[in-house]
């Protein structure tokens, strides 16, 4: 897999999602804002429920620029012989199985698709990313979900 080509589509992927925040938060503030939302009595709280909706989209597109700011510094990183945060980092696990994760600074969970494979993005406070940050290349890892445990073993570190 070539770390540069996930760069680029993590990049544009992290657009896309800014992108789909503005423009909730454009519908969310015209909503609020639109005279049919005015307050009637006392009891009508639709505008006001409104203006709540707007102010959570308009703090999503902070958090969006947010990670395109710490993702362009975790591009920079330099690639290391263990997991930090811009590691490309493949893993294997009992089944022989492989799967790609990009460890980012936030954004965990974002997925991208290269060429039918998902690279998956995640933060060192996820419970996989803990125990893969520090790791080196053939290490191998003992990691339980819901009382399942399954053996890993890191392939590579770009």
């Amino acid at each position: 897999m070539n770390k540069n080509h996930v760069i680029e589509c993590l990049r544009f992927a992290l657009e896309a999602q800014l992108a789909t925040a503005q423009a909730a938060a454009k519908t969310a503030y015209d909503t609020a804002i639109h005279e049919e939302n005015i307050a009637e009595n006392k009891y009508d709280t639709l505008g006001l429920e409104a203006a709540y909706l707007a102010q959570g989209q308009a703090e999503r597109v902070n958090d969006c620029h947010l990670s395109i700011i710490e993702f362009e510094k975790a591009f920079k990183t330099p690639t290391s012989k263990q997991v930090t945060i811009g590691s490309l980092v493949c893993i294997c696990d009992e089944d022989e199985n492989l799967k790609w994760y990009f460890i980012g600074p936030l954004s965990g969970g974002l997925s991208i698709k290269i060429k039918n494979t998902l690279v998956y993005v995640l933060t060192p406070q996820s419970p996989l990313g803990k125990l893969l940050i520090n790791k080196q290349q053939n290490d191998e890892l003992s990691f339980t979900v819901a009382n399942n445990t399954t053996l890993l073993e890191i392939i590579s570190i770009s």
